[in-house]
């Protein structure tokens, strides 16, 4: 099989670089790590040797190339499927699929008013009515989730999976922000952060000196 080759962007920063890299790792999956920090004035060269798309993650599979963060988790559950990186059952495959996809394409809100910043403890900032409504979506989604199909372990669909990947840095969010959680919520993202590879990631995070002024809350 090809070697595998990441390509990501700033950890404190990028969750979409994240999503797959979790993934990998937690599927113990090997591969190669290329780093590019975003926003400088060689970004985007830098990225567009790797991707036509100019935009990070990228995966390099041999000669293939795939971009976009579902796109590769994708891949993967194709590739090793051995590794069951989409549950077993029909009907929980095809919730976590909507609710991965659900990551993939909403919480806008959520995204813009509450940044990813791993190095950052911002409680209470951010919170618009409409990242409000986007938080009650999420707890409303991860106790659906955890109800219905969690009973076999800590993870929404019980063992860990691409929806568990999608939902990572949201995680992250709420402990950068220190959102307010019920009970299932608040075990499920302590889950998250508990893994040992959400540790590296933070830990790698915190190490790297780039600050992307943008994202970054001046109070």
């Amino acid at each position: 099989m090809a070697e595998l080759t990441l390509v990501i962007g700033n950890k404190n920063y990028s969750s979409w670089s994240l999503r797959p890299w979790l993934l990998l790792k937690q599927a113990g999956i090997p591969f190669r790590e290329i780093y590019i920090p975003t926003h400088m004035p060689q970004t985007r060269a830098s990225i567009l040797e790797h991707s036509p798309a100019g935009r990070v993650p990228v995966l390099h599979a041999g000669t293939l190339t795939v971009w976009e963060s579902l796109a590769i988790c994708e891949y993967l559950a194709e590739q090793f499927p051995d590794k069951q990186l989409w549950p077993a059952d029909r009907a929980a495959r095809a919730l976590a699929r909507s609710v991965a996809t659900e990551m993939h394409a909403g919480f806008g809100a959520l995204r813009t008013h509450m940044v990813m910043n791993c190095r950052k403890h911002l409680p209470g900032k951010g919170r618009t009515p409409e990242v409000q409504a986007d938080i009650e979506r999420l707890r409303a989604l991860w106790n659906d989730c955890r109800q219905r199909y969690g009973s076999g372990g800590d993870f929404l669909f019980g063992r860990f999976s691409i929806a568990d990947a999608m939902y990572a840095p949201v995680a992250t969010r709420f402990k950068t922000y220190e959102v307010e959680l019920d009970k299932v919520s608040a075990a499920y993202r302590d889950t998250i952060l508990a893994l040992p590879a959400m540790r590296q990631w933070y830990a790698d995070a915190a190490a790297e000196r780039e600050v992307i002024e943008e994202f970054e809350f001046h109070v």
